[in-house]
């Protein structure tokens, strides 16, 4: 990965600090985006914080060209953002809460695939790969919100890749079980850890994904779970 440039979405996350390490270790160049990171929080030669609210189109499309304009190109999108709200019915959903979903997992990833995929498709083989859930792949009570939004992302996901392999560019959405987060953990503190997804298993798919070889996955929706690990 050594010259490439990628952009990692949701870098100071649970799951984001998994999967930033892992890009950095292979040489590519790592532009670490959050709403709220430091470049002291990956202290690597080869690693860019960028605070960026991907809940707004305009400073999505602000962060996507500058990364263009300093460093000439974007190589890959590893878009890990998202965010789960849960424990009450359809009707008893208000309308924060489902705004809040829509906006952490649907419509931060309209904008920065929208702003990506021009300098995506110039690359050549240009990659995109997205954090769903295992649990939107049905239906489930009480977080009727959060699995809405997902499997939407993976839908969304799945039409860009149809419509970009002219270009060589690949898009996949990976599907995780429950991951082993120190936020899961703190709301969760009764469960058993040790059958919980690694988040290192789900960086390495997301890592092979990105790579030149896996020119040959495109709109796949993968699931992953840590039960039989």
């Amino acid at each position: 990965m050594n010259g490439k440039i990628i952009l990692i979405t949701g870098a100071s996350g649970g799951l984001g600090n998994a999967v930033t390490m892992r890009f950095l270790a292979s040489g590519a160049t790592v532009i670490g985006a959050s709403r709220k990171i430091t470049a002291d929080k990956f202290p690597a030669a080869n690693f860019v914080a960028m605070p960026v609210d991907f809940t707004s189109d305009a400073a999505v499309r602000t962060a996507v060209s500058s990364i263009v304009q300093e460093r000439g190109k974007l190589d890959a999108l590893i878009h890990l953002l998202g965010g789960f709200a849960g424990g009450k019915s359809v009707a008893e959903t208000d309308d924060a809460t489902w705004n809040q979903m829509s906006e952490l997992n649907l419509n931060s990833a309209f904008y920065v695939f929208r702003a990506a995929i021009p300098h995506l498709r110039k690359s050549g083989n240009g990659r995109i790969v997205a954090i769903g859930s295992l649990a939107a792949t049905a239906a489930h009570p009480g977080i009727g919100a959060y699995v809405t939004f997902k499997a939407a992302l993976s839908m969304l996901v799945q039409t860009v890749a149809l419509e970009n392999k002219d270009a060589g560019l690949t898009a996949n959405v990976i599907l995780p079980g429950t991951m082993d987060t120190p936020a899961n953990r703190k709301s969760m503190p009764g469960a058993d850890f040790s059958k919980w997804l690694k988040t290192e298993a789900v960086a390495d798919l997301a890592f092979f994904l990105a790579q030149d070889s896996a020119t040959h996955i495109t709109g796949a929706a993968i699931p992953i779970d840590g039960q039989n690990a």
